[in-house]
């Protein structure tokens, strides 16, 4: 049965963020909660739950128009609602008896065949279907989603012995293609695989800086990058997702786990903690946590970090953070066993917690998942870690590791001693292999529909490479393009690379017949590489510069008009020039959550490499399909294009979805969204293949009109009346000023024709002269030190 609408019931954070991902999905919902007492609006609840969805930062829509997906109930009055729904994901209260009392609600109302699951994780699931019926048993599990669920990929799932395989294929297969997840499967254990394995990772991470009087501060600079976590290590996570919820989790797990947990053992209820959350020092959603910003008004972005204390706390023992200099946080880059036998209190942090968690990580399997590519997948997904506990155990040496448990008189799990002088994963002949619990290598396998670049390296190389790009042949006759630069910026390398798979594909020889622009970077593009621009600057090398900025015209324009179809496959940022190349590919095939904007004005500059030009030339299109082909129709506004463009252009808008992207004009509506980050190059591949039939390159657009001087003044004017007002810096008047000139055209009129090559002249003038103002060293030198836009 295919999942065409589904209910959530409960819509607290948790229960309207997923209600939020299944209408980002485009699929119809239904939200449901209780009536509270004495309200005026039944449905106050999940009515004032998708009002607050609307105004959220970090935004649980990928769009605001989802919001109109979501239909707002009770549930006394609108339970009907659940009759033509089918799947029903329950998200109330972590009580049983709550749970047992809305699940005979549902019963009463939801059709026969609809699937029922909850979103706990601290009940096992023969308690939640205890006394409810055969025949929900068979429809029932658990999927369990992270917080924020539109951010977080990670969804755990359970299944009972009853429940039928046909509603675990269609709630697998719904959450991986339309909702984006990476659906791992998990045994009913307490906690499940990512919150039994971060909980111990977390409290064994307290429990040692206080024994070993770590700062905070060095705690998570060497429990986070060098060992490949996330920036937060362990005091800052907790901050995130509230030092008040610590306490819940692991009461939660103690309630549960069985006798001799290792949990148990390492759990220490510390009074200071209490004591923070009493005075409501609860993270960063409260008065501060484990740090803060100094409460000085004369000092108020000043970053504190507290002074641990395991039985006392007091607002008193703040001090100035500050960053640590020590051997074992940059070991990092020689791997992860230089971090943990760095001599220094970093390195011995480290080992004192990697080594019980990896070791806890080891021992719970096959008791927590079937495999260990479970577990590692879910604290990849849920944790974000870069590698999960086996991986690491990889990189540190399964034997090395081994004997150093033996030595500090840890007891070695029995899957580690199994794997003896071996790894847990291995490559033999290109492909990849697990090392099982029946003591075999078994080779993973991918779903039908994922493709990625990673495996195919295992067991090819690139066609063609230099020091910036790769290209991948992917099959049927597809070429990828990879950047390898830094934060796949754009250089010579890259775009002589884009020439040179040009001249390939276009060889005659049939060989390959389409190029997709995708690679597996947190980022698919920050744009130019400006590190290299303003060294070429600062040494006078001007017509190098503007060779620089000619040579990204001729590509991306070549990428445009090739004689095969260009598709680009973004995920994460694309920026600046990361933007430009998306208008010029034929096929825009993107992960949801791709983040894209021409912001080239941040830094003192306009998008120079045709970036100014495709967007009049989106905005126009818009335009004359809204009102008459003739230009000269009563009903098109001479300047509606050009001032569409200076808006987005101008205040460097960016969109925060592939959604967004597509209401803003920076992506076509024919173009492509691929929710599973996972499925995109397969996406992007296929699209290309169906392009490649027949295919058409388009033509130079010879026919431009833009308004003028008369256009330019507008525009002027207004960013004057911003400037008065105080909205806008002196800089970003003169900035305006130059994008103003391109977007009108310079000296031409509404009555004359420009083209594309034109434009792209124009582009190139106005950049170099910015180049040659104080104020966009400036700017290019603060985004470069400081990572933020200077407002000068």
């Amino acid at each position: 049965m295919a999942i065409e609408k589904v209910a959530v019931i409960g819509s607290g954070v948790m229960g309207s963020g997923i209600a939020a991902q299944v209408a980002n999905a485009g699929v119809p919902v239904v939200l449901l909660d209780i009536v509270p007492k004495d309200a005026e609006d039944r449905s106050m609840l999940a009515k004032g739950a998708i009002a607050k969805m609307l105004k959220t930062d970090p935004a649980p829509l990928m769009h605001k128009r989802n919001a109109k997906l979501i239909t707002p109930g009770n549930l006394e009055d609108d339970l009907e609602l659940l009759a033509d729904c089918d799947w029903i994901i329950e998200v109330v209260l972590e009580d049983l008896k709550v749970k047992h009392a809305t699940y005979e609600k549902i019963n009463k109302h939801r059709k026969k065949g609809s699937i029922i699951s909850s979103n706990t994780s601290t009940i096992p699931l023969h308690n939640l279907i205890e006394g409810q019926g055969e025949d929900f048993a068979s429809d029932f599990l658990i999927t369990h989603f992270f917080n924020p669920p539109r951010y977080m990929r990670l969804l755990e799932l359970v299944v009972g012995d009853k429940t039928r395989k046909d509603a675990i294929d269609d709630v697998y297969m719904f959450c991986d293609i339309r909702l984006g997840k990476g659906v791992v499967r998990c045994n009913d254990t307490p906690g499940f695989i990512a919150n039994r394995l971060g909980v111990f990772w977390l409290t064994e991470g307290i429990n040692q800086a206080i024994e070993q009087g770590v700062s905070i501060e060095i705690a998570d600079a060497v429990m986070s990058r060098p060992v490949g976590i996330p920036k937060t290590g362990v005091f800052a996570l907790i901050d995130l997702v509230g030092i008040d919820l610590m306490p819940h989790l692991s009461a939660s797990l103690l309630s549960t786990l069985p006798e001799g947990d290792w949990y148990r053992e390492i759990f220490k209820d510390y009074p200071f903690i209490h004591q923070m959350i009493e005075a409501g020092y609860t993270g960063r959603k409260g008065k501060g946590g484990f740090y803060r910003l100094n409460p000085d008004a004369k000092a108020k972005k000043e970053k504190q970090a507290l002074a641990l204390n395991a039985d006392t706390f007091d607002d008193a023992m703040y001090a100035k953070a500050y960053k640590p200099s020590l051997e074992s946080i940059s070991a990092g880059k020689k791997g992860l066993r230089a971090v943990v036998q760095a001599d220094d209190e970093g390195g011995r942090y480290a080992w004192a917690v990697l080594s019980k968690t990896l070791a806890y990580a080891a021992s719970l399997v096959p008791e927590i998942a079937g495999d260990i590519g479970a577990v590692d997948r879910a604290m990849e997904l849920g944790y974000n870690w870069k590698q999960g506990p086996f991986r690491m155990i990889d990189a540190l040496g399964p034997a090395w590791f081994a004997e150093k448990l033996k030595e500090q008189g840890i007891a070695v799990p029995p899957l580690l001693e199994q794997v003896g002088e071996g790894t847990f994963y291995k490559v033999e002949d290109g492909r990849q292999y697990f090392f099982g619990v029946d003591g075999g290598y078994h080779e993973i396998t991918r779903m039908d529909g994922v493709l990625l670049l990673s495996d195919l390296k295992l067991s090819q190389k690139p066609i063609m490479k230099n020091a910036s790009a790769s290209v991948w042949d992917i099959g049927d006759g597809v070429l990828c393009f990879e950047h390898t630069s830094k934060m796949n910026t754009f250089d010579e390398q890259i775009f002589a690379m884009i020439d040179q798979v040009i001249k390939h594909i276009s060889d005659g020889s049939g060989e390959h017949k389409a190029l997709v622009f995708y690679n597996e970077g947190s980022a698919f593009s920050a744009g130019a590489n400006l590190g290299l621009a303003l060294f070429m600057i600062n040494i006078a090398m001007w017509p190098q510069v503007e060779e620089f900025i000619a040579g990204g015209q001729r590509a991306f324009t070549a990428l445009k008009h090739a004689p095969f179809p260009v598709i680009s496959a973004p995920s994460g940022l694309a920026l600046g020039g990361g933007c430009e190349i998306l208008l010029h590919s034929d096929h825009v095939q993107a992960h949801a959550e791709t983040y894209t904007g021409l912001v080239e004005v941040g830094v003192g500059l306009i998008p120079a490499w045709g970036g100014c030009k495709e967007m009049i030339l989106r905005f126009q299109a818009r335009q004359r399909a809204q009102h008459n082909k003739s230009w000269f129709s009563p009903a098109n506004d001479p300047m509606s294009a050009t001032r569409q463009a200076f808006e987005t252009i101008g205040l460097a808008q960016v969109a925060k979805s592939a959604d967004e992207a597509k209401a803003m004009g920076y992506f076509r509506e024919s173009d492509g969204i691929t929710m599973n980050r996972d499925r995109l190059l397969y996406d992007a591949k296929q699209k290309a293949l169906a392009l490649a039939e027949n295919y058409q390159p388009p033509t130079l657009v010879e026919d431009i009109r833009l308004p003028g001087p008369s256009g330019k003044y507008a525009l002027d004017m207004a960013v004057g009346d911003l400037r008065k007002s105080g909205k806008a810096t002196p800089y970003d008047v003169v900035v305006s000023g130059h994008l103003a000139a391109v977007l009108s055209g310079g000296n031409t009129d509404w009555t004359e024709s420009m083209n594309e090559d034109d434009m792209m002249k124009l582009e190139r003038t106005e950049f170099m002269k910015l180049l040659h103002h104080e104020g966009t060293m400036d700017r290019i030198e603060y985004m470069l030190n400081n990572g933020k836009p200077l407002r000068n």
